[in-house]
């Protein structure tokens, strides 16, 4: 067991805050393994007998806003996908690094806290072939794009599109599609309503941005959720 994981004995399920694990990352990596070719042309990948190595920078949320908002930094992971790639009769393999920087915070469910509040930002490469600029994340339905921020939950079940609105990502005007669903949260076997944002890829320093929360819908975090979109900040990653 991993410093801070919780144990799967009953009297461990369900703890305060205070004794409440920070769970695993979110599982992008697989979702996104389209995500290929960072500013890279079919010649580009076509030529050289060493892996072509592509990796996104970085998006997180400013300081400022994350005192206001009451998430606190969880952790800050790269994932690597590999696979072969075609491309002017030749085959080559292909390395992508995306990141996922996540937050969490504690709420008060059934008379005690869970760190279930849960805010991620996703950062692919983005791709171009033959000349033409692709993105797998807009690619997604935002149902897919719901299923990435719930592999954080458990038992899912019952997701339900709901309403939609427009804020600020990174400079651009980004669409937010607000889902439902009943989930456990990991590691407590307490289940409850979810409330889910999903929001619309944006494109920024040669990657894509893709921001997601979900928080139990009792706690009503969406203004929180709102704020931690417009205060997300991109690093590029310098060596692409």
């Amino acid at each position: 067991m991993k410093p801070g994981e919780t144990s799967d004995s009953d009297d461990e399920k369900r703890r305060p805050a205070d004794a409440v694990t920070r769970r695993r990352a979110l599982a992008a990596g697989g979702a996104l393994g389209l995500a290929s070719l960072a500013g890279c042309t079919a010649l580009d990948v076509a030529t050289g007998e060493e892996p072509a190595e592509f990796a996104a920078g970085t998006a997180t949320v400013a300081d400022a806003t994350l005192d206001e908002s009451g998430y606190e930094l969880n952790e800050v992971t790269d994932e690597t996908v590999s696979r072969e790639v075609e491309a002017a009769g030749q085959t080559r393999e292909v390395r992508v690094t995306n990141t996922v920087a996540e937050y969490d915070k504690a709420v008060e469910l059934f008379g005690e806290n869970y760190q279930a509040a849960v805010f991620a930002a996703v950062t692919t490469p983005q791709i171009e072939v033959l000349g033409q600029a692709l993105n797998p994340i807009a690619e997604m339905s935002t149902r897919e794009r719901a299923e990435l921020i719930l592999s954080r939950f458990e038992n899912v079940g019952n997701l339900e599109r709901g309403s939609e609105y427009s804020t600020g990502v990174l400079g651009s005007d980004a669409e937010v599609v607000v889902y439902t669903a009943d989930g456990e949260i990991e590691g407590t076997g307490a289940t409850t309503e979810l409330e889910l944002h999903i929001g619309e890829p944006v494109g920024v320093g040669g990657d894509f941005v893709l921001p997601l929360a979900a928080y139990p819908a009792a706690f009503s975090d969406g203004e929180n959720v709102r704020s931690m979109m417009n205060g997300l900040e991109h690093e590029p990653n310098e060596e692409n």
